[in-house]
């Protein structure tokens, strides 16, 4: 127990005598002096620092959102609808005044009433539906409506017109002789008159235009037309238009014949005049000329030349063309049954008014313009009925709008562009005052596009600029909706620039990405200067000023996120502007200017809250200045930022300050409340550690945000914090260290849970500090290794963790000596067991109390410490079973024997099978000192004699000129049977008489004693005042070769300092093993002995393992070992104790 105590004791001598890390950093110049129980306070406001921490926190968390680039799916947060835009009614579609009212209603209904043609399947065909309709977009009462329709019906009906575009044929029959045909086409309406009869069980013939009809009279002139004849093709492309009246849109019918042309002159000179005939005797003059350049349905003799061939015909009804007009291949017919004929036509059919005896047609308003009025109403209409105040609508039309539009549109013989132009105008000026889906639009412009060949105009007015100067209130950048309807709207922008063939209908001043970029600009300036009013007015003083200012630059960095994660992609790949760089560089400049404003009014009045705000401002246009450089290709030297940090400097530096005395009011407010046990089942460290680590967590992280640029200053500020972190750790360590000295401790507990939790915390802590100190690593002003910390970082970190190790032994130590009684009891039990007792039996106990404890302690600490733990217990069992041995002295083998069990057995139970300490640890320092003893206790005498020379062979100076060193020379005569010693000189020995000499002489022996018997000891002669004397001694042994080749022999070699009046004194010693001297290991072949190459033997004093040997045989009785001690007694006397 004695031993154990002075083993603590002496651990708790070396923690207290060595300096930690606050007493050497106080030393040192420039570092702030703080008693550390008591941190100093007026930094912040005296308290347990936990206000300082969450405005930290905060801090913090703004910086989270600000590592790397931003990505859109981390911005784009919301899918809630987008923010209203703005209307203004005076940009919108015109109020019409109640006679252009009238006129339009007339104009619906003449149309509705006088529709002709097929409707399609998505048309609404009943007229009272349509009529009914129209009434209520109209909001007519039912008296004006009906009086409305009867003045329609008493009008006069339209004028109908059929517009045939003849496209091509495919597939026709080949007539000539080279396999081609020459097809043209010939077609005309037929009247009701001229229409064939229906087709009866006995017909099997078809109208043709070369045939004789006996039906009816002849065609009238005006019905006919004709194509071009296209040469040697069966796949003829003609793309003819023309237009034919119609008397009867329920019984005419179109006829088209499409024929191999034969006569090359006559045929086409007749057909080109069919536009010059005039009056009836010219009709008559071109049916003669048809009827002599072609036979009608092969009438003429068969030696005839120049005949036309028939390929097909086609019988179109003209009231089965659709309404909106169809672009259809119709499937060629023969004119009889007999007729052979194949292949398909393409027609393009439209039916549309000629003219209308309405107000509107009177006035010589055109059908373009009623369309687009007619157009505007029904729109306005649709989306009041269908999505009210609704900014999401597309323009989707109800059955009967969209009939009538189609009515009116093909009766008004309007193209496909003028009807995308006229949607386009009219839903543009409507989105003025009711916003539209930007998707509606665009497809409106696509069809715009579809359908440009080149027309002169488009009218349209400035779209789409204003909103773009309120970006962020009308597409906030976290709303998908909203970034979904920006992207439609400069698709819409992108478009309406392609229909720019002259400035005349550009609806743009200048080029499209200028007036972009001009609108941003504007709006980015409006945005920040509205932003800058809202948040720091100029007008304040500027300490009021700063908070608004930090959020001002807040709301800019999270702008320039947006920018960059939404924005940019849009503008770039649609419209090619580089938004980002744009509105970076045009804020970065803003901000930085109320900066600089403001730090040069804040700098002479410089407080502990101003310092703080500008701190927090700092980090942010950091932020702003690495977010711009963390983009490839980008240089942040070029920015106004740069060099903004020098005048924040006094601010950092001052609040740093403040963060040192806050972490200690932090952690000694943590350590007060903390009871000392795991703050849940998981976890085995109290919650003042966690309080602790997640402290230094933050510092680490806000010197990472700090990101200081200039090397030197910010090896300043981070030597400064890391000795204040350092600093920081140990006064939490003592603080714990003093709780649990406070607290009461219970009576016969083995395992204290308190010092266990101070372990757990102390490693947790160890670790936290460790990673926020490698955390404030700066950029060193000079190249170094990557990867290595700075110096002084790196000697505070060095320190640091030798105190936290020394103040582990310390707890450690109180740990464990809970245990030290017990431990030397179970000892004790295991020496005083009878030998009849098996040995496994007599460690029982002791194993098992080690289990059971460290079971305890194995629930108790985190994995470090339990090793640790381990580490001194097994020391004191290892101390405690050297107590045992020394106080049992010439005993029996057995008692030995059984200890070398327990030995191996205790190695066995720490080991764990690897899970536990690792064999090399365990087999080290005191196992060796143990376990030589062991084994030399089980040894004879002579074989602990033997081993005392071994280990004298053995033994190395630790320090090779420390004593001196002899040179000597040795061989072994076979045939005398003699060993012969030269002692040559010796070199570098210790001074040891007053005048700084010595006097040495040189004691030659054979050792061990027992196997030389009859040899005596021989000196050299004493030489005198030197350091370096020289003797050129022969010494002679007659000894056999067979004693010199056994284990231990040696010639051992003892420096004395010869004294005239006193003892003489012990200068060093070495020994020479016999086994290496020549003649003994193999035999003198030739040459003389002396010939050989001298030894250099360095001298040195015996150690520990050579006096372990003579302890063991210290305690034997016998003869032998008692004069053998004797002896060395004799010459311990004249020794000086080993340094």
């Amino acid at each position: 127990m004695t031993t154990l105590l002075e083993i603590k004791s002496s651990v708790l001598r070396q923690v207290q005598v060595r300096p930690s890390v606050r007493r050497r950093t106080e030393g040192e110049p420039g570092c702030a002096s703080a008693d550390p129980q008591e941190p100093a306070a007026g930094a912040w406001k005296p308290g347990d620092g936990v206000e300082f921490f969450a405005q930290m926190r905060l801090i913090l968390k703004k910086g989270e959102g600000r590592q790397g680039l931003p990505c859109p799916e981390v911005l784009l947060r919301s899918g809630s609808p987008a923010p209203a835009e703005p209307v203004d009614p005076n940009r919108g579609l015109r109020v019409l005044t109640p006679e252009e009212v009238e006129m339009l209603y007339e104009e619906a209904l003449y149309t509705v009433v006088y529709r002709a043609g097929t409707m399609g399947p998505d048309q609404v065909d009943d007229e009272e539906t349509l009529l009914g309709y129209l009434q209520q977009v109209f909001g007519i009462s039912p008296e004006e409506h009906t009086e409305a329709i009867e003045r329609v019906k008493k009008a006069k009906a339209p004028t109908y017109a059929l517009k045939v575009s003849v496209m091509r044929a495919k597939n026709l029959l080949a007539k000539d002789p080279n396999g081609f045909s020459d097809p043209y086409c010939m077609l005309g309406i037929l009247p009701a008159s001229g229409a064939p009869q229906e087709p009866g069980p006995h017909k099997d013939q078809r109208f043709s235009f070369r045939k004789g009809s006996k039906r009816g009279g002849p065609l009238p002139a005006k019905c006919i037309q004709v194509t071009e004849v296209k040469s040697s093709t069966l796949n003829p492309v003609w793309k003819e238009n023309f237009l034919f009246e119609i008397e009867d849109v329920n019984t005419d019918q179109l006829h088209l014949d499409i024929w191999d042309h034969d006569d090359d002159v006559s045929l086409v000179e007749a057909c080109r005049k069919l536009n010059e005939v005039i009056g009836l005797k010219g009709m008559s003059r071109y049916f003669k000329q048809i009827v002599k350049s072609a036979r009608a349905n092969g009438t003429a003799g068969p030696t005839e030349d120049h005949t036309d061939d028939f390929l097909g015909c086609l019988n179109i009804p003209i009231r089965e063309v659709p309404v909106a007009g169809e672009d259809r291949w119709f499937k060629l017919e023969p004119r009889s049954s007999a007729s052979r004929v194949q292949g398909d036509c393409q027609l393009v059919l439209k039916l549309i008014t000629t003219q209308r005896d309405t107000g509107m047609s009177q006035r010589g308003r055109s059908g373009f313009l009623s369309y687009m009025l007619l157009l505007g109403r029904l729109l306005q209409f649709e989306h009041r009925s269908q999505q009210t105040n609704s900014s999401g609508w597309r323009g989707e039309l109800s059955g009967p709008a969209a009939t009538v539009l189609c009515l009116h549109g093909a009766q008004s013989n309007l193209s496909a562009l003028q009807l995308a132009v006229l949607h386009w105008q009219v839903s543009s000026r409507h989105h003025q005052t009711c916003t539209l889906d930007y998707g509606y639009l665009l497809g409106l412009l696509e069809d715009v596009q579809a359908h440009w060949e080149g027309a002169s105009s488009l009218p349209q007015e400035q779209f789409g600029l204003r909103l773009l100067r309120q970006l962020r209130d009308y597409f906030p950048a976290t709303n998908s909706t909203a970034v979904y309807r920006l992207e439609l709207l400069l698709k819409c922008l992108s478009k309406m620039q392609l229909f720019q063939p002259s400035f005349e209908i550009c609806p743009f001043e200048t080029e499209l990405n200028m007036d972009i970029a001009a609108a941003l600009k504007r709006g980015n300036r409006e945005w920040y200067d509205r932003l800058l009013n809202a948040k720091s007015p100029r007008e304040q003083p500027g300490p009021q000023r700063l908070a608004g200012l930090v959020e001002l630059a807040d709301a800019v960095y999270e702008d320039l996120q947006s920018c960059y994660g939404i924005y940019a992609s849009l503008f770039h790949n649609i419209v090619e502007i580089d938004f980002f760089t744009l509105t970076f560089r045009q804020l970065e400049r803003l901000v930085a200017e109320e900066a600089w404003v403001l730090t040069e009014e804040l700098s002479p009045k410089m407080t502990l809250e101003v310092a703080s705000g500008l701190f927090e401002l700092y980090l942010t246009l950091a932020d702003i200045q690495r977010f711009w450089s963390s983009i490839p290709g980008r240089d942040s030297r070029s920015l106004a930022l740069a060099g903004i940090h020098a005048p924040f400097l006094p601010a950092v530096k001052l609040w740093l300050q403040v963060l040192r005395d806050q972490a200690r009011w932090r952690l000694q407010g943590a350590v007060d409340v903390d009871t000392l046990e795991p703050v849940d089942t998981s976890s085995k460290h109290s919650s003042s550690a966690a309080t602790a680590s997640l402290c230094f967590s933050h510092i680490r992280e806000l010197w990472a945000r700090l990101a200081w640029p200039d090397p030197a200053q910010a090896q300043a500020l981070g030597t400064q914090l890391s000795q204040d972190l350092c600093e920081a750790t140990v006064f939490y360590t003592e603080l714990l260290r003093k709780k649990v000295d406070a607290q009461p401790g219970a009576a016969g507990e083995p395992v204290s849970e308190p010092l266990c939790v101070v372990l757990n915390n102390v490693e947790l802590l160890r670790k936290a500090a460790g990673q926020a100190l490698r955390g404030l690593a700066w950029p060193e002003a000079t190249s170094a290794l990557e990867g290595l910390l700075p110096r002084p970082l790196l000697s505070c970190t060095q320190a640091l963790d030798e105190d936290l190790r020394q103040e582990v032994h310390t707890v450690t130590a109180h740990l464990t000596s809970k245990m030290v009684a017990d431990i030397r009891k179970y000892v004790q039990h295991i020496s005083l067991s009878p030998d009849s007792i098996q040995n496994d039996e007599a460690v029982a106990p002791l194993v098992k109390y080690l289990d059971e404890k460290l079971a305890l302690l194995n629930a108790s600490l985190v994995k470090e410490n339990l090793s640790r733990v381990l580490e001194a217990l097994w020391e004191l069992l290892l101390q405690a079973i050297l107590q045992a041995l020394s106080a049992n002295l010439d005993v029996s083998a057995d008692f030995y024997g059984r200890f070398h069990f327990t030995l191996e057995a205790l190695v066995n139970f720490f080991h764990a099978e690897g899970q536990g300490l690792p064999l090399e640890s365990l087999r080290d320092g005191s196992y060796k000192r143990l376990e030589e003893e062991l084994r030399l206790h089980q040894c004879s005498t002579r074989e602990c004699i033997e081993q005392f020379y071994l280990d004298k062979l053995k033994q190395k100076s630790l320090e090779q000129n420390r004593f001196g060193r002899l040179s000597v020379r040795c061989h072994y005569e076979a045939a005398e049977q003699r060993l012969v010693v030269e002692v040559l000189h010796a070199a570098d020995l210790p001074p040891l008489d007053a005048n700084g000499l010595s006097d040495p002489f040189v004691i030659v022996e054979l050792g061990p004693p027992h196997l030389f018997p009859l040899v005596r000891s021989q000196r050299t002669q004493v030489k005198s005042r030197t350091l370096h004397p020289v003797y050129d001694e022969l010494f002679c042994f007659s000894v056999p070769a067979e004693a010199c080749r056994r284990r231990g022999a040696c010639v051992l070699f003892t420096v004395m300092d010869h004294d005239w009046l006193s003892t003489n004194d012990f200068a060093g010693e070495a020994a020479l093993g016999l086994g290496s001297v020549g003649g003994i290991a193999r035999p003198q072949v030739g040459g003389s002995a002396r010939a050989r190459q001298p030894v250099t033997l360095h001298l040195r004093r015996p150690r520990a393992q050579v006096k372990s040997a003579l302890r063991m045989l210290e305690g034997r009785t016998n003869k032998e070992a008692q004069e053998f001690v004797k002896r060395l007694k004799e010459l311990e006397k004249c020794m000086e104790a080993d340094p």
